[in-house]
């Protein structure tokens, strides 16, 4: 399922130099963040454990998912503490609820947006601090020790699936660390992952919403999810950008 790649990006030398600079600084930055909650770099042990020969995935049926239902924006917003207010500029885009409509047809879908976690993804290549980073088995992640928000990846992404934090933060989950000034987007409930389970969004989905979302490791031939991919048509979202995501969607 790997879409072929052509890299012909040039190295520049300034560009090191600039990052290597903005990397031994960004250890000054301050974060603010509620009392009693520490920063997790997600690039610890946990990313250095993750399975290389893994990659997560999502896949979406979007015939299943109804512009009426919203049980997976709601999971993921009380799972990793964070609050949809009605104002899209500034609130968080870890994931949001899309409706379509296609006037030759009459036709009407909708389906979830989050970060489509590519293989190739813009964010990270564009952060020059390093803290927008790919883990070993595909899931893409901000480490907020080393984002000085700059906001280069919210301009990167083409699914605009990131958010900068405006406003100070209360009611912080321990797991799901998010600090005023730093840069969010959906992180696949990595923490759940780790420990073997699926993110609040695939959960929500199954036993409150209408089953539309799939969740597995796109590389194992036997699971679920490849086993749908590999029998019925997908499509990825701006497949013309050749990003290869981990978020697939079917009936699209």
């Amino acid at each position: 399922m790997k879409l072929p790649m052509l890299n012909t990006k040039k190295v520049d030398p300034v560009d090191i130099g600039r990052r290597q600079f903005l990397r031994s600084g960004a250890a000054a930055v301050t974060v603010t963040l509620a009392p009693g909650v520490t920063i997790m770099a997600y690039g610890g042990a946990a990313a250095a454990g993750a399975n290389p020969a893994t990659r997560w995935g999502l896949l979406i049926d979007v015939n299943k998912c109804a512009s009426d239902c919203n049980a997976c924006v709601t999971a993921c917003s009380t799972e990793n503490g964070w609050e949809d207010t009605g104002n899209p500029e500034t609130d968080p885009q870890w994931i949001r609820k899309i409706d379509l409509h296609n006037p030759e047809t009459g036709l009407d879908q909708s389906l979830p947006m989050m970060c489509q976690h590519c293989e190739d993804p813009p964010c990270v290549d564009v952060c020059p601090t390093g803290a927008s980073f790919k883990r070993p088995d595909g899931i893409v992640l901000v480490d907020k020790h080393t984002c000085i928000g700059c906001r280069y990846c919210i301009m990167a992404c083409p699914y605009k699936a990131r958010s900068f934090v405006h406003a100070p933060l209360t009611g912080q989950k321990a797991h799901a660390p998010r600090g005023q000034g730093t840069v969010e987007s959906c992180t696949m409930c990595v923490h759940r992952v780790d420990e073997g389970g699926q993110p609040a969004c695939v959960e929500a989905c199954g036993t409150t919403g209408n089953g539309a979302m799939l969740f597995g490791n796109l590389n194992d031939p036997e699971s679920e999810i490849a086993q749908r991919l590999a029998t019925y048509a997908s499509s990825a979202v701006r497949a013309d950008l050749n990003l290869n995501p981990g978020v697939r969607y079917t009936n699209l």
